[in-house]
């Protein structure tokens, strides 16, 4: 549960995807775009789990391209999210239910789009010895499930916590926050783009 915690934590794209959703459209929207972000890293828990010095060759081999194609994927949302009017913000959460698969899918590509996340993974594997050889198959499917509770918990308080001061917030407001958040989502992007091809250069010179 503390590895699932720990992954989610970091406020990246993710979160404050989440906490601009919770302001928008109410707790579950966002906590089901959390959700989507616990399938994503279960996934790539799993592939760590799996696969661990494949997949570490794999990510090391195409790093570079991974983090100039990720940073493009959240500059597209975030120029989305910028010019995206809030008018049917703080909706009640019954009127939003046809979203929630949306929510999902969202939350769980955005979160795919970081592939680089998985050196972090391996290094709270390692901190926390999930895997040793006398660890057996149900230890593990145990421990997974954990990985997606502790995940999950993380995102229900964060969406709880953001809702709760929810009802602060106008139509202006909100999409003044959209705004911020989604500048500061393209920056991150830029400055990911900006490293990613500065990286490429120095490989083409070395």
């Amino acid at each position: 549960m503390a590895i699932g915690i720990l992954i989610s934590a970091p406020m990246g794209p993710i979160g404050m995807l989440c906490i601009q959703r919770t302001l928008n459209k109410g707790q579950w929207p966002a906590f089901f775009t959390g959700i989507g972000a616990a399938f994503s890293d279960l996934f790539y828990c799993l592939l760590t789990g799996l696969g661990l010095s494949f997949i570490t060759d794999l990510i090391e081999t195409h790093q570079i391209l991974l983090k100039i194609l990720g940073s493009l994927v959240i500059v597209a949302f975030g120029i989305y999210l910028f010019k995206k009017n809030p008018t049917r913000a703080l909706k009640p959460a019954t009127q939003q239910t046809n979203t929630y698969w949306t929510d999902l899918v969202s939350g769980f590509f955005l979160t795919l789009s970081n592939p680089l996340i998985l050196f972090f993974i391996i290094g709270l594997f390692a901190r926390f010895n999930f895997m040793l050889p006398e660890f057996k198959f149900y230890h593990y499917i145990v421990g997974y499930l954990s990985i997606f509770i502790g995940a999950a918990l993380w995102w229900f308080t964060i969406t709880y916590f953001v809702n709760k001061v929810r009802s602060h917030f106008n139509i202006r407001s909100l999409k003044l926050i959209n705004r911020i958040i989604a500048t500061l989502l393209i920056v991150m992007a830029i400055i990911g783009f900006i490293l990613g091809i500065n990286d490429y250069i120095q490989t083409l010179h070395g």
